[in-house]
């Protein structure tokens, strides 16, 4: 008796989740389709115009240190490249270690903006095979009750429900996941790219103002030592960012 009235209730909470899981896949179906038109949409605008070599890029930041902000303005970065560089360029009077710390700060946004992007098609990739598969095994319930009882018609609808929640299901975590693949391989470039680029720019910005990290000045410096301090603050920072990483990932 006891066993029935489970039985039961499961059965009702499973049925009742019918209606809900068609809706869902249906959202994952629009979602997929407007991540093709966003995808479409950030290539045209973005990707298109992005016209620059990096190393050639580095030189002309070098040989205009003195015009900085209107030699990145006119660079073929993407805008919110632009917009962290020329953040850079508008604190002169920023000591070394608050302009790392700045730097820090603009990569780290930058990463999280990206990831924050990305976190999107990944859960839809792995969520929506779920509800597809939820959108399956649920109608098979009553598809198996009505062949038991002789009833081809509702088995037909059973079957075929089984059948198109499957593919909406497969087809919007195919979409996303291809989505997420080209996105991911753009905006890791994207990030190295500002990472090399924001070293650069906060060298200028410290050769141009001859801020002191600590007691010495970079302009005294020889080549070798300033090489040596900006490795030093590179190194630093990846360690925060792994550091974050870390604490992220827990």
């Amino acid at each position: 008796m006891e066993l029935n009235i489970f039985q039961t209730i499961l059965r009702t909470v499973s049925s009742s989740m019918k209606n809900p899981v068609i809706i869902i896949l249906i959202i994952f179906i629009a979602f997929s389709v407007s991540c093709i038109g966003w995808i479409l949409v950030e290539h045209i605008k973005e990707r298109r115009h992005m016209k620059y070599y990096l190393p050639e890029l580095l030189d002309k930041l070098k040989a205009n240190k003195d015009n900085l902000p209107e030699c990145i303005s006119k660079s073929g970065l993407l805008i919110r490249q632009k917009n962290a560089l020329l953040e850079l360029t508008r604190h002169p009077e920023f000591s070394a270690d608050m302009l790392m710390s700045l730097a820090d700060n603009t990569i780290e946004n930058e990463q999280a903006h990206y990831d924050k992007v990305l976190s999107i098609t990944n859960l839809i990739s792995k969520l929506a095979p779920m509800a597809g598969l939820l959108g399956t095994l649920i109608p098979l319930g009553p598809g198996i009750i009505a062949l038991g009882q002789g009833d081809t018609q509702t088995l037909s609808e059973s079957m075929l429900t089984a059948f198109d929640t499957t593919i909406a299901g497969l087809l919007s975590a195919g979409v996303c996941l291809v989505i997420h693949t080209f996105r991911k391989h753009w905006y890791a470039a994207y990030m190295s790219d500002l990472e090399t680029l924001v070293d650069s720019v906060v060298d200028i910005q410290l050769e141009k103002t001859g801020k002191k990290n600590g007691q010495t000045d970079i302009r005294l410096l020889t080549t070798a030592q300033k090489k040596a301090v900006v490795q030093e603050l590179i190194n630093e920072r990846a360690r925060k960012r792994e550091l974050c990483s870390e604490s992220g990932g827990k």
